[in-house]
């Protein structure tokens, strides 16, 4: 079975986790079988949706300084459908995302994912190239409407990164990924945590940190070993 996906990309950001989105078959004792068929379902979901996001990006990346619209509205329809916005967005939204307005809440799910687009897609672009591999992967075993799975990413001068990403199974049976940790800092709650800095910073105007929303997110790369 295929272990691996290669293409271009940054270790930063969510967004590049999900490019790296490739889930292996895992499963042992007496439900061996229902365990495999499960996994075997996500693996194919997610490989299906990175291949065509990869062959969207390779497609679209021209027109990201000239056509600028054009390239996000594409990239936004391969990438909505491996992960679940709205539900990240309202988890960074936390408490405060209950108090919101449906127009609000509506509002941030489009400027969290158009603030991922700008900041990581010319990094996207310019990088060099990269190896993914599955190293674990399997249902949770309290629930088999989540999945989490662990990759090692290596970049083209050898550094390795640990990125760890959960997925869900929505009401429509597709599986989506709604969360990522990438060296040990869990990106939703990173989010959210700023989030309610900004709130405090602007004295609970939610349409302010709305309109000021930003997803730069450092983490500090291990460096190369030997």
């Amino acid at each position: 079975m295929k272990r691996c996906v290669k293409g271009v990309s940054n270790i930063r950001s969510m967004f590049f986790a999900i490019l790296a989105a490739c889930l292996c078959v895992l499963g042992s004792g007496s439900h061996v079988y229902a365990v495999e068929s499960q996994e075997e379902l996500v693996r194919e979901r997610v490989e299906t949706s990175v291949v065509e996001l990869l062959e969207t990006f390779n497609k679209e990346r021209q027109y990201y300084d000239t056509q600028p619209d054009r390239f996000f509205n594409n990239m936004d329809v391969a990438l909505s459908k491996i992960v679940d916005f709205r539900r990240i967005a309202a988890r960074v939204m936390g408490k405060y995302g209950k108090r919101a307005s449906k127009e609000q809440r509506d509002n941030f799910v489009e400027v969290f994912k158009k603030s991922l687009y700008v900041t990581y897609t010319k990094t996207l672009i310019e990088s060099g190239v990269f190896e993914i591999k599955v190293t674990k992967a399997n249902i949770n075993s309290r629930s088999d409407k989540r999945a989490n799975v662990n990759l090692d990413v290596i970049s083209d001068n050898g550094t390795v990164f640990p990125v760890l990403y959960s997925m869900h199974k929505n009401k429509q049976s597709q599986w989506l990924v709604e969360n990522v940790v990438v060296f040990g800092v869990n990106i939703g709650l990173a989010f959210r945590d700023r989030f309610e800095t900004q709130m405090r910073k602007n004295k609970n105007d939610i349409d302010a940190v709305i309109e000021s929303w930003t997803v730069n997110l450092d983490i500090v790369k291990p460096k190369k070993e030997g």
